[in-house]
């Protein structure tokens, strides 16, 4: 019997020290705004533990001696503000993997001269972005909020007759910024038989043309001259920015409607809310302004012809949870030393 136990916690020994590397395994670890309201839901941080040991701002600011092991910030919804005092904060910062096309708040030549990069999640947030651009032209042409309104208002004893909208079917539809969410848009807009223009830096091959019906614009004068929607569908570059102000907005048509599910600052603000006091233009329909949110005397919430969103073209649970996979994946091959999927580049 003392011969048999010996062998047995020989051999049990044995197995543990052979299990010890994967109990001792240490997760790098990645720093997150907060979880639930003010930050990422619980689903998609639970993603991102299956590989990182997650730290979120609030932990790190109460324990700074954290900031030694943070090898990767997550942003979302630009937070946590990755200004000069955070960054300077992570000496073993190695990514910031951000949740989202645009890299607008991001100084990247900056960041990897520091030798930290940079990744973004393009392409999955594609067809929910579509998807919002369709629902905001749609909305306004059709006047659902206004309906809505006047439907559940107690004051209302009969629905009036005479508030028309505009026929979305068979109408111009004009997308400024043809990538990967602008040709979704048209897809979209080919199943309504619009007619679909573009305009963009680059035109698109014949092949791409075809397939959505879509003829090309060189000059976006003549896009904004024809179109019954102008859709904008650019990244903010310091080209895009103020892309649509009083010339442009004279230019189009008086029945037509302006939809921006880019960034707020590829428009005017200025010029749109005086297009829209003096009708040179039908509508607006915007996912985004500058700041987010407006201040709350802003002219822009108390006009008649404006539908505004908040920020919300890729809030589905599917996209999200498709961005923060993209993120984790990113984050992942740079803590590796691996190419990034996604890295962002300067320009």
């Amino acid at each position: 019997w003392e011969h048999f136990l010996n062998g047995l916690i020989k051999h049990t020994s044995f197995g543990l020290t052979q299990q010890s590397p994967d109990t001792d395994r240490q997760e790098p670890c990645a720093l997150i705004s907060e979880v639930g309201r003010e930050g990422l839901i619980q689903e998609a941080v639970d993603l991102m533990k299956q590989h990182f040991e997650i730290i979120t701002h609030r932990e790190f600011l109460q324990n700074p001696s954290l900031s030694s092991k943070i090898q990767v910030v997550f942003l979302w919804d630009n937070k946590p503000k990755p200004d000069s005092s955070l960054i300077s904060s992570l000496p073993a910062l190695k990514v910031i993997a951000n949740g989202g096309v645009g890299i607008d708040h991001l100084d990247v030549p900056r960041l990897n001269a520091l030798g930290i990069r940079v990744s973004n999640t393009p392409h999955v947030v594609s067809n929910a972005t579509a998807d919002m651009a369709m629902g905001l032209l749609l909305a306004s042409a059709r006047m659902i909020v206004e309906g809505h309104l006047i439907t559940v208002d107690p004051k209302t004893t009969r629905f009036p007759g005479t508030e028309m909208g505009f026929e979305v079917t068979g109408s111009t539809l004009g997308i400024i910024g043809m990538g990967h969410i602008g040709f979704k848009i048209a897809q979209r807009g080919r199943g309504f038989d619009m007619k679909i223009l573009y305009h963009n830096r680059n035109k698109r091959s014949c092949e791409d043309e075809q397939a959505v019906g879509a003829v090309y614009c060189k000059n976006m004068e003549d896009l904004l001259r024809e179109a019954d929607f102008v859709v904008l569908a650019v990244n903010l570059t310091p080209q895009t920015t103020g892309l649509i102000g009083h010339k442009e907005l004279s230019l189009m048509k008086t029945t037509a409607t302006l939809v921006n599910i880019s960034r707020g600052r590829v428009v005017d603000q200025d010029a749109l809310v005086e297009a829209l006091q003096k009708r040179t233009i039908r509508a607006a329909a915007l996912d985004v302004t500058y700041p987010e949110p407006l201040p709350r005397d802003h002219p822009l919430l108390h006009l008649p012809n404006i539908i505004i969103t908040p920020h919300i073209g890729t809030d589905t649970l599917a996209t999200t949870l498709k961005m923060v996979q993209t993120m984790v994946d990113n984050a992942l091959a740079a803590v590796q030393g691996q190419q990034i999927p996604n890295e962002v580049k300067p320009l």
